[in-house]
């Protein structure tokens, strides 16, 4: 088939890194696999010492679990990946496209059950059933690290879709993405790199050829959601677009949507159908800090889902501007009435 997008940069430099980054995984593996029972007892006695005193849930043990459970999906990830490239002869085929899917699938959704089981996750989730038949292209809120997980461990195990990504260059640190994200179409985004054209041109190329089997899934807000990155966001586009500014001043709960690359691929996926996708219960954990306060623990997530089909998108740029705001703000006066119950 060949990549839609191929990877840059000198071979060696790539195969470097990703032998570093599976070394090194493989390594904490060991060391954490080693001293397990050590972690979870000093983490156990911290968390008794907390829990006295000011009666946090217990996070420590459950931060040492995840941790080994994080990089037992890594590693087991990395071994998928070496037996469907053994299975493809290296070739980019349909099959070996849908099988890095799959695995992507089953780690994502490894990931999310271990944390879900972990701190007592429980899940509400409307309009799933909507988000099929494919092709479709999915426009989700970014609010935690954790969020990363849902598009594949709730649309792609769910449906079977295999999802077109956009998410930033930094993730390569991790060989699954790095090495799985090439198999599949996937556009790492480089942040700051002066050549927006460029980019703009390869996040497009993420719709060519869409299987009905297959989806694309962008971070409109490109970023993840606080109060401080909204309240920028929104004088960033005061100065900037003053014709757009009331818009993205009635936005409370979510950051406006950057519109380069959301504009893009709505353009470049004309005749697909557009979802939607919001949820509230994940919010505030932007790092593995901040699951140190034991609020993640026993929360209830809702999602929800809204499905457009692709007669009801307008065509015209400013209006398409207009529209993916309504929408937009349908999705942000959601996630203030469920924040609020």
């Amino acid at each position: 088939m060949g990549p839609l997008l191929p990877d840059p940069g000198p071979r060696n430099a790539r195969w470097a890194r990703r032998a570093k980054g599976i070394a090194v995984e493989t390594v904490a593996f060991g060391l954490v696999t080693l001293a397990f029972p050590f972690l979870l007892g000093a983490a156990a006695a911290v968390d008794l010492v907390r829990w006295a005193l000011r009666r946090r849930p217990w996070v420590g043990v459950r931060l040492v679990a995840m941790a080994w459970w994080f990089l037992f999906g890594e590693l087991r990830g990395v071994a998928g990946l070496a037996l469907a490239g053994l299975a493809s002869g290296g070739r980019d085929t349909r099959r070996r496209r849908f099988r890095v899917y799959r695995l992507r699938q089953q780690w994502a959704g490894g990931h999310l059950d271990g944390v879900a089981r972990l701190f007592g996750l429980r899940f509400e989730v409307e309009g799933l059933g909507d988000v099929a038949p494919g092709p479709v292209l999915i426009l989700m809120r970014h609010a935690s690290i954790i969020d990363n997980t849902l598009p594949d461990a709730l649309v792609g195990r769910t449906h079977g879709l295999g999802l077109r990504f956009v998410i930033k260059r930094e993730l390569q640190v991790l060989p699954t993405i790095d090495i799985g994200g090439r198999w599949v179409p996937t556009n790492f985004v480089r942040r700051g790199s002066g050549d927006t054209a460029g980019e703009l041109l390869d996040l497009r190329r993420l719709a060519i050829d869409l299987d009905p089997h297959e989806g694309v899934l962008i971070y409109p807000e490109g970023t993840r959601h606080t109060p401080a990155k909204l309240l920028a966001a929104q004088e960033a586009i005061a100065r900037s677009r003053p014709d757009i500014a009331p818009l993205a001043a009635g936005l409370h709960h979510v950051l406006p949507p950057r519109l380069g690359g959301a504009i893009a691929l709505l353009e470049e996926a004309r005749g697909t159908d557009v979802v939607f996708c919001g949820h509230v219960g994940l919010d505030g954990f932007e790092h593995i800090a901040d699951i140190w306060s034991g609020a993640l623990v026993g929360r209830t997530v809702r999602v929800r889902f809204w499905r457009h089909p692709a007669a009801s998108v307008p065509a015209e740029r400013d209006e398409l501007v207009r529209w993916l705001y309504a929408q937009w703000q349908v999705l942000d006066d959601w996630v203030g009435e469920h924040r609020e119950a």
